[in-house]
């Protein structure tokens, strides 16, 4: 049965501490998984989704599933005996600053498959999802990431590409050789203003988009490669879109921040509903920043992100400005 967004990935459990890990204590755990957070986020915005993964025969992976479905998202997924599911640990080292410590090499989640893939995107999609951290998986990953991307491009399906570098998982140089050819079958590619080079080094520079200059050159070397919309996050700062009818800017909301793990997830799934709803760009860019504004003033990878009801009680964006 086709779905509006299929997303794949691995999901891990993240288990939370809120001091130094050192100290000991109470954790909390939680599903993290950049896709499954995209997931998560366009169910509760009221469209169907989907996530193909592998977790291991083991309580770890149980839960991941467990949480998955009672938000909504649909599942294909495989389950791997002889592997384990990933594990996470999350601790709040000061109240600006917060530690990952990854235990998830040769993890179950690795091996998602060309097969696999190709049997989700059987049943049809709207928008296939891919992030950056899926290719530097494992070779297999890396395989079903480009698969799944040329398909569902030469398909008419609209291909999203959010960056999402992680040094833990490779170098930049690494990621820059597989994710530039890869955004090249995207409609839709998003990163942070330093993500941008990993994709675009325009043709008169290279290194990091620093500057307003850098962003917009890197930014047109994307279209003129066929992407439709180069989407630039600015944390605090808001976000911005490139198209070929200009630059589009929205500032971000006003709210307490207390945690920021997820929130350019949050931002790319109501981004991402909006255009399944038919909103223009403006419209995409409001809804995306709003959900960005629900992540950061509550805590957890997904745990706050607005249901559509909901989005009115932050909706006090200011007005975006074009040029």
């Amino acid at each position: 049965m086709s779905v509006c967004l299929l997303t794949f990935g691995e999901s891990m459990v993240s288990l939370r501490a809120g001091g130094p890990l050192a100290n000991g204590g109470t954790l909390n755990m939680q599903v993290a998984g950049a896709e499954s957070n995209v997931a998560i986020g366009v169910a509760r915005l009221g469209h169907s989704a989907a996530w193909a993964g592998a977790v291991g025969a083991d309580p770890h992976g149980e839960f991941i599933l467990k949480q998955l479905r009672g938000e909504g998202v649909q599942l294909h997924h495989t389950v791997h005996a002889d592997r384990s599911t990933g594990v996470m640990f999350l601790e709040q080292r000061t109240a600006d600053l917060s530690r990952a410590f990854y235990y998830r090499a040769g993890s179950a989640g690795a091996t998602i498959s060309r097969g696999q893939v190709a049997a989700a995107l059987d049943g049809g999609t709207r928008i296939l999802h891919l992030t950056g951290i899926t290719p530097a998986l494992s070779p297999e990953a890396r395989d079903a990431v480009e698969y799944a991307a040329e398909r569902a491009a030469a398909e008419g399906v609209v291909v999203s590409l959010d960056v999402n570098y992680r040094s833990k998982l490779w170098s930049r140089d690494q990621a820059g050789a597989v994710l530039g050819p890869l955004a090249r079958h995207a409609t839709i590619v998003i990163a942070s203003d330093d993500e941008l080079d990993l994709v675009a080094v325009p043709p008169d520079g290279n290194g990091e988009a620093t500057s307003p200059a850098d962003e917009a050159r890197a930014a047109a070397h994307l279209l003129e490669l066929g992407v439709s919309e180069v989407v630039v996050k600015r944390g605090a700062a808001g976000a911005a879109v490139h198209t070929a009818d200009g630059l589009l800017e929205a500032p971000a909301i006003p709210v307490t921040c207390v945690d920021t793990v997820g929130a350019g997830d949050a931002f790319t799934a109501g981004y991402l509903s909006a255009l399944l709803d038919g909103e223009d760009v403006a419209g995409r860019l409001k809804r995306g920043i709003l959900a960005g504004a629900f992540a950061v003033s509550t805590r957890g990878d997904w745990e706050g992100l607005p249901r559509r009801d909901e989005l009115a009680l932050l909706d006090s964006a200011r007005g975006s400005t074009q040029r």
